[in-house]
């Protein structure tokens, strides 16, 4: 009989936590799933590895600290420069009827937008 009592308790709190009202706290395992998801969602809005980029920026003298927020923002500023770079050298490449990338077509886009010529000869090395 005392088994049956510990039953019926335990089928009362679990009726009690499934009906639960979504106003109330959320459990420590929903937060834990929660916290687990969102950390996956960081992780997918970057390509870019922030820890290289966060070593890149330390390499320069002038920076002493980086904020997460101003170090997301680099990553993305990158991913995004990079894209750019990559789609114009790519569309040199099309026009010569090529599959693959050279060094010409990324020097060709390099020389044909005005906001890549910071970028001139920095290939001739």
């Amino acid at each position: 009989m005392d088994q049956m009592e510990e039953n019926e308790i335990e089928l009362e709190t679990v009726v009690i936590d499934d009906t639960a009202d979504e106003s109330l706290p959320l459990s420590t395992e929903k937060i834990n799933t929660i916290n687990v998801e969102e950390t996956n969602k960081v992780e997918k809005i970057v390509r870019f590895p922030i820890t290289r980029i966060k070593h890149l920026v330390k390499m320069d003298p002038d920076v002493n600290l980086c904020s997460q927020e101003a170090l997301f923002l680099i990553t993305k500023t990158t991913e995004f420069f990079v894209e750019c770079l990559s789609k114009e050298a790519y569309s040199y490449t099309s026009q010569s009827k090529k599959k693959t990338v050279q060094k010409r077509d990324v020097e060709r886009a390099i020389d044909a937008v005005d906001a890549l010529a910071f970028l001139e000869g920095i290939l001739d090395s």
